[in-house]
C-alpha cells in the first residue's frame, strides 16, 4: 500500500491517450459546448424577453435550459483545459467540487423533468384550473424543491467522502465521477457506495414514477377527446418532454446501473457520458423548439427586431 498522504492530486485519463484523436475530441467537445451554450441561452433570453412566454411551462423550460448549461459547464471546460494544456492533474478539492456540482445539477434536472410532467398533466387534464394551480408561487416552490432535493442527494455521501484516504491517483474518466474516485480509496467505501446507489436509485425511481403516472393520466384523458385533431394537439404539447425524458432516463440506466465501484469502468460508459454532458444539452433546445410554435414565433419576432434596429439609427 502506497503512502496515501502523498496523494494530493488525481490524474484524469480522459477519453483517449492518442494525441491526434485528442485533437478531434477537443474540437468536437468545444463546438458542441459552444453551440449548447448559445442555444440554451437563446431559450432563456427569449422567455425572459417575451411576454407571451410567461406561463409555467416556459418558466420550467427556462430553468431546464439553465441546468443544461450548468451541467455541461461543470465538466466539459475542465476536460478541454486538460487536453489543451496536456496537464491531466486535478486537485482532490477541485475533483470533489466537480462531483458536487455535477450531481447537484444532474439530480435537480431529473426532479425538474418530473415537475414538468406534472405541469403537462395539469395543462391537459385540468385546463380550466391550470393558471390557478400552476401559479407563480407554486412554480417557484417547485423549482426550489428540485434544488433542495439535489442537495439532499449529494451532501451525505460527499460529506463522508471528504475523510477518505486514497492509495491511487488515476481516474479512468474524463471528469470526476463518484465510482472511479471510490475505486481509488484504500478506506472502506462500502457504506458510501450504498449511499451513492441509494441516492441515485431514489432519484431515478421517484422522478420516473411521477413522469409515468402523469403520462398515464394524460393518455387516458387524451383518448377521451372527441376528435382526432384535439388528440393530436394534446399529444403535441407533451411530445417534446416525452422525448427528452426518454433520452435522460435511457442514458441514466445505461451508465449508472453497476454493482460496485470496484468493477472496471467500461469504455462505452465514458462514451455515453460524453453524450449526456455534450450532445444531449445540444439536442434538447432543438427538441423543445422545433415542436413549439410559440417559441419559434418569439425567435422570429426577436430576429426581426434585431434586423430592423440598425435601420432606425
Amino acid at each position: 500500500m502506497r503512502n496515501h498522504s502523498a496523494i494530493t492530486m488525481f490524474n484524469l485519463l480522459g477519453l483517449t491517450s492518442d494525441p491526434q484523436l485528442e485533437i478531434l475530441v477537443f474540437l468536437f467537445l468545444f463546438i458542441s459546448y459552444t453551440l449548447s451554450l448559445i442555444e440554451n441561452l437563446t431559450i432563456i433570453l427569449l422567455i425572459l424577453g417575451d411576454s407571451h412566454l410567461k406561463t409555467a411551462m416556459y418558466f420550467f423550460l427556462q430553468n431546464f435550459s439553465f441546468l443544461e448549461i450548468a451541467l455541461t459547464t461543470a465538466c466539459v471546460p475542465t476536460y478541454l483545459y486538460i487536453i489543451s494544456s496536456g496537464n491531466k492533474a486535478i486537485s482532490i478539492k477541485a475533483c470533489f467540487s466537480q462531483i458536487f456540482f455535477i450531481v447537484l445539477f444532474g439530480a435537480a434536472e431529473y426532479f425538474l423533468l418530473a415537475v414538468m410532467s406534472y405541469d403537462r398533466y395539469v395543462a391537459i387534464c385540468k385546463p380550466l384550473h391550470y393558471v390557478t394551480i400552476m401559479n407563480s408561487r407554486v412554480c417557484r416552490n417547485l423549482i426550489l424543491s428540485c434544488w433542495v432535493s439535489g442537495l439532499l442527494i449529494i451532501l451525505p455521501p460527499l460529506g463522508l467522502s471528504l475523510n477518505l484516504e486514497f492509495c491511487d491517483s488515476v481516474i479512468d474518466h474524463f471528469f470526476c465521477d463518484a465510482f472511479p474516485i471510490l475505486k481509488n480509496s484504500c478506506s472502506d467505501t462500502w457504506f458510501i457506495e450504498q449511499l451513492v446507489i441509494f441516492g441515485g436509485v431514489l432519484t431515478f425511481l421517484m422522478t420516473l414514477v411521477c413522469v409515468v403516472l402523469s403520462y398515464i393520466y394524460i393518455v387516458r384523458m387524451v383518448l377521451r377527446l372527441p376528435s382526432a385533431q384535439q388528440m393530436k394537439k394534446a399529444f403535441s404539447t407533451c411530445s417534446s418532454h416525452m422525448i427528452v425524458a426518454s433520452i435522460a432516463y435511457g442514458s441514466c440506466i445505461f451508465v449508472y446501473i453497476k454493482p460496485s465501484a470496484k468493477d472496471e469502468l467500461a469504455i462505452n460508459n465514458k462514451q455515453v457520458s460524453v453524450l449526456i454532458v455534450s450532445i444531449v444539452p445540444l439536442l434538447n433546445p432543438f427538441i423543445y423548439t422545433l415542436r413549439n410554435e410559440q417559441v419559434k414565433q418569439s425567435f422570429h419576432d426577436t430576429l426581426k427586431r434585431l434586423v430592423l434596429l440598425p435601420k432606425k439609427f
